[in-house]
């Protein structure tokens, strides 16, 4: 089962998709860890997602990029998040768009083959009307590819708006 997870920063997504994946039944539950932790305001992030997790059983796997390196027992993977492993892909590792796409969208299909469920948690940064230079032009339009592949793939689609999770499929 894939359940892709949208919503604008600080929307609610990420606590709405630890629920899902605690609700996905019992087994080992782990927190794929994409956001490398730097600068001031990515470390109150990270330290604020440990705290919002702790307690609720999920072991966390720093994985910044190429994800089909990364075996796991099964049970359920909860990826946070799609934009920052596009962005370490895109930044970090290079590639021409195919070859970014292929690197992301294959690791987390490797992923799902070894888990009963993946959640996986993106970005929707498409509608704030902003003017960006090349490269973010170019990292938007990963993105809206990649959530499109893995909308396509999902057998669920929440969109949360507000705190509030909107079923769009």
């Amino acid at each position: 089962m894939i359940h892709l997870i949208t919503g604008g920063s600080g929307s609610g997504k990420s606590a709405y998709a630890e629920q899902a994946a605690m609700e996905c039944g019992g087994g080992r539950r782990f927190y794929v860890a994409t956001m490398k932790p730097s600068g001031a305001e990515g470390k109150r992030r990270i330290a604020r997602h440990r705290k919002q997790r702790q307690g609720k059983g999920f072991e966390t796997v720093e994985c910044f990029s190429h994800l089909e390196r990364l075996k796991l027992p099964g049970g359920v993977i909860l990826l946070e998040c799609l934009s920052n492993l596009l962005a370490n892909e895109q930044f970090d590792e290079g590639g021409t768009d195919e070859e970014i796409l292929i690197r992301v969208e294959g690791g987390i299909l490797c992923l799902k083959k070894q888990v009963e469920h993946i959640i996986i948690v993106t970005n929707e940064v498409f509608s704030d009307g902003g003017s960006y230079d090349a490269d973010t032009l170019r990292f938007i339009r990963l993105l809206g590819k990649l959530n499109v592949r893995f909308a396509q793939l999902a057998d669920f689609v929440t969109e949360v708006v507000c705190g509030i999770p909107v079923q769009v499929k």
